[in-house]
């Protein structure tokens, strides 16, 4: 009986370590949604404040258990109420160094690297917000730039404009590539990294609440 209940014991050790260990992670790789629409041929970008007031895109940690396509939805819902598509396939990767950080539950000096994942988000629709204060805003391509750059390093604000830029020549490209289909006999299939009509949402929110 003691033996069985020790086997109990280090069982629960082993997943609370390994939980632990996804966490940790999870502080390292953050995801982006590039929210976007086009009005009267000029595109427009969605964004939120943060808590200290700065425009950003909504963004947040990788979750286990989700593709950070998933994850980069789930944040454009909660911080913006954004419904639409989502390109599966990050269309490109920053990082920069923030400070200080956490082991074993303890601060440490220095700084860390955080890796961010950019996915595209065309906006079909948006409805209020769960997170009520990120005051969700349409911005011109160049209004965007200036306010991406606002109140940040210079270095930092250059990445977030060239997230813009590529934002844009993605957009296009994928504007493209949707009037050949339409121009073609309709045979033509959809490009691997099609924007896809977002249905997951409602689903990974529950997992994550329920903590499964």
């Amino acid at each position: 009986m003691h033996s069985a209940f020790m086997g109990h014991v280090d069982r629960r050790s082993s997943k609370f370590f390994r939980l632990a260990h996804l966490r940790r992670l999870r502080g390292y790789e953050q995801v982006a949604a590039v929210c976007y629409r086009v009005r009267g041929g000029a595109i427009e970008f969605l964004l939120v404040q943060t808590s200290g007031g700065r425009w950003t895109f909504p963004k947040g940690n990788a979750e286990p258990g989700l593709t950070h396509a998933q994850a980069a939805a789930l944040e454009a819902y909660e911080e913006a109420g954004v419904h639409g598509r989502m390109e599966e396939t990050a269309f490109m990767r920053y990082s920069r160094r923030v400070a200080g950080g956490m082991r074993d539950s303890r601060p440490k000096s220095g700084e860390r690297k955080l890796a961010v994942s950019v996915h595209l988000c065309q906006v079909s629709r948006l409805d209020p917000a769960p997170e009520f204060d990120r005051n969700p805003t349409w911005f011109s391509v160049d209004k965007a730039k200036r306010r991406l750059r606002e109140d940040r390093t210079s270095e930092y604000g250059i990445q977030l404009v060239r997230v813009v830029e590529r934002a844009v020549s993605r957009i296009q490209q994928l504007s493209r590539k949707d009037k050949m289909a339409r121009n073609s006999s309709g045979t033509e299939k959809s490009p691997k990294d099609a924007l896809q009509k977002v249905q997951f949402i409602d689903s990974a929110r529950r997992r994550l609440a329920s903590g499964h």
